[in-house]
């Protein structure tokens, strides 16, 4: 992967790529034709990465399907595919690891030491084998988005990356692999997180700017659903990733909830005006 990219890199190509970890929806595509929008050599990057999962997270159990993301690949022009195996990318000695030391504090920093981490090396490793010009990173992962982009910039790796935004089912669920994880009743559970999140902007527009009343009225509509665990709902400046007491122009609301054994998360950005 990496000879094939320094020989784009001479012949004058740009590289875009999407790092995934597989089992690809339309959420991930929307991901690839922005990038396709922008680079002559699109690569997706498909990779399970072993080093962000917790010991008792679902690395084994993570929705696999290979043969599918290769058809949905070719139908978005996807140049090509780096499907890596662990043991490839990870030496059994390996002991260089790339950790972010502040915006990866809180949120799913907290509830998953380490992932973070096992993110930052992986995706650093996929920028030096792929030398892409620019990256795409949806903003469903808000923390891991704004986390890379502090990475690139305090590492300057010379890499642009680009937002994509959250795409959605038609009844509101932010698409996820681990939506498949959800039983009918969970799934229809889990459209709690788009009515919080609907909840909350519509207080805001009616001057409603204490978080802390902001965050109880997301509690409670949350748990109204009996099977609703919540992890975190968190009010944080957009950049900073700093709690925020009162809402402000880009305020970001995310939220992260347990349905059964599966974790969703979500999030919105909140403006005053």
């Amino acid at each position: 992967m990496q000879r094939r990219a320094l020989e784009l890199k001479r012949a004058g190509r740009t590289i875009g790529l999407v790092p995934t970890m597989g089992f690809l929806h339309e959420g991930h595509l929307s991901l690839l034709r922005l990038a396709r929008a922008r680079c002559d050599v699109l690569v997706v990057s498909i990779f399970v990465n072993p080093s962000q999962f917790g010991p008792a997270e679902d690395l084994d159990a993570y929705p696999r399907d290979f043969q599918q993301d290769e058809k949905l690949c070719a139908q978005e022009g996807v140049d090509m595919i780096f499907h890596p195996e662990a043991g490839t990318m990870y030496s059994d000695d390996a002991s260089v690891w790339i950790d972010e030391e502040l915006l990866s504090r809180g949120l799913c920093g907290a509830s998953r030491p380490g992932h973070f981490r096992g993110v930052c090396t992986v995706v650093a490793k996929l920028f030096n084998l792929v030398q892409p010009d620019l990256a795409v990173f949806g903003e469903k992962d808000a923390q891991q988005l704004r986390i890379i982009e502090r990475m690139v910039r305090d590492l300057n790796f010379p890499v642009e990356i680009i937002r994509g935004p959250i795409v959605r089912e038609p009844d509101g669920l932010a698409m996820s692999s681990r939506n498949k994880y959800l039983s009918a009743t969970q799934r229809n559970d889990a459209l709690c997180l788009q009515r919080a999140l609907g909840r909350t902007r519509e207080l805001v527009q009616k001057g409603v700017v204490d978080t802390a009343v902001l965050r109880q009225a997301m509690v409670e509509l949350i748990n109204e659903v009996p099977e609703a665990c919540i992890d975190y709902i968190e009010f944080i400046d957009d950049e900073s990733l700093a709690p925020d007491e009162i809402i402000k122009d880009r305020t970001l609301v995310a939220v992260a909830v347990k349905f059964g054994t599966t974790r969703l998360i979500d999030n919105a950005i909140l403006n005053v005006h």
